[in-house]
């Protein structure tokens, strides 16, 4: 395996994957106060869990303020 060609593929794959969490995040919590459901001043508690191939969570991250 050339480390290298797989480092820039995994830092694609990331820089991907935390662009796309932030646009989905923001978006679900416009949509939750233009509904209502939110004022806009809460503190939203939010996680995530990187798996690879379907297996064990490699990584969790749990964000409550």
């Amino acid at each position: 395996m050339n480390e290298d060609v797989f480092n820039a593929s995994l830092r694609k794959f990331l820089k991907k994957v935390g662009i796309t969490s932030q646009r989905e995040i923001e978006k679900a919590v416009r949509d939750a106060v233009t509904s209502g459901r939110l004022k806009g001043h809460e503190k939203l508690p939010a996680k995530m869990v990187l798996t690879v191939g379907g297996g064990q969570p490699l990584v969790r991250g749990d964000r409550r303020d």
